[in-house]
């Protein structure tokens, strides 16, 4: 099994569309499945982290409910702070998945050791992905990838035990 799963948010956890209020405070919408996705990636012993090149609350603030440490924001080159993320944890980038829909992802999904795209990706990250997912971003997109990566595994009965009885 992968030990980190990292995620582009806006497109991947979200469906790409940026929501202002009135006041200018930016709104997101997560999928409630993503975030079962995360805590099953979580009980099987794997990390999240989330990588993306825009800054927002919203983000820190989902990441906090889903106890996810790791959290760059404002990112303008994506695979040099996923290669500082595994030189952290202590990694190579072959121990790394990666969710991603658009060019900027593009970098990161070549190099590491799985690479994602959503349904509704970027035709060149659909043609660069390790696997491409049926569902698009923001709609279980992302679960959709952990359980594929965990049943490869053979860690979705532990991951998901009590939860199915």
């Amino acid at each position: 099994m992968f030990r980190l799963l990292l995620t582009d948010v806006d497109g991947v956890l979200t469906d790409g569309s940026l929501s202002f209020s009135a006041e200018g405070v930016e709104t997101k919408t997560f999928h409630v499945r993503d975030g079962l996705g995360v805590r099953l990636w979580q009980r099987a012993g794997g990390r999240v982290g989330i990588v993306t090149g825009r800054a927002s609350a919203v983000v820190e603030r989902r990441a906090e409910e889903l106890d996810i440490a790791i959290v760059k924001q404002a990112v303008k080159e994506k695979l040099a702070i996923v290669e500082d993320i595994a030189a952290a944890e202590g990694l190579s980038l072959a121990e790394i998945a990666y969710v991603g829909d658009d060019l900027p992802d593009l970098p990161v999904i070549r190099a590491v050791g799985f690479g994602a795209a959503v349904a509704d990706a970027a035709p060149e990250l659909c043609e660069a992905a390790d696997y491409v997912t049926t569902l698009p971003g923001g709609r279980g997109a992302f679960r959709e990838v952990v359980e594929k990566l965990l049943k490869d595994a053979g860690q979705w009965e532990t991951a998901t035990g009590p939860l199915h009885g």
